[in-house]
């Protein structure tokens, strides 16, 4: 079932999550829910904080921005033999980092109608579970890299805003004022914090 996304405003996008424990009732009905919202939304990426569950669990999608690239647009923004990935990650902790950087454009589903230049890590090393909760220790770079990346920062309470230098902080501010204030019409159900609009 398709879920309101929080957005900005909302404290639980500012709180570092627990583990994903066996006690949690029904994880799988909530990776669909996830998956399902934000396909609706049409993103690359959620973190369950996103709709008000703070724990360790996000989704990753790189592999629909794979198949909608051209041939060059594939080798600027992944790796050779890097199609994307359709994955879930649960209590996940990134392991190493790259000494390469790379700037590219990010946006969040809960900052809706925002574009800023973030710089991250060309490649990362992750260790976490899957749907199946399997144990994974996987590298990943590029935008899979930088997508996973960026729904890990939400998992401790950490938004690519956050990245940003406070010069380009003081030039946004109108803007996520507004975004907090429920004044941006989105396609997908959001949450504000001011006025719980739907």
């Amino acid at each position: 079932m398709r879920q309101a996304i929080l957005a900005l405003g909302h404290q639980i996008l500012k709180e570092s999550c627990k583990d994903l424990s066996p006690e949690l009732q029904q994880p799988e009905q909530l990776i669909t829910d996830m998956w399902e919202t934000m396909q609706a939304a049409d993103g690359c990426g959620l973190a369950a904080p996103q709709i008000g569950q703070p724990i360790k669990l996000f989704i990753v999608d790189s592999q629909s921005i794979y198949e909608n690239l051209d041939e060059t647009g594939r080798a600027t923004y992944f790796s050779k033999g890097d199609t994307g990935i359709k994955e879930t990650f649960i209590n996940a902790k990134i392991i190493n980092y790259s000494e390469q950087y790379w700037e590219d454009e990010e946006g969040c589903l809960s900052i809706p109608k925002l574009f800023q230049p973030v710089s991250r890590p060309w490649q990362i090393t992750i260790d976490y579970y899957n749907a199946n909760l399997e144990h994974q220790v996987r590298t990943f770079s590029g935008t899979t890299a930088r997508i996973i990346q960026h729904e890990y920062d939400h998992t401790r309470g950490v938004l690519y805003i956050d990245h940003l230098k406070p010069l380009t902080k003081k030039i946004i501010a109108s803007k996520l004022k507004k975004i907090k204030k429920g004044r941006v019409s989105t396609s997908y159900p959001i949450k504000y914090q001011s006025n719980n609009k739907l």
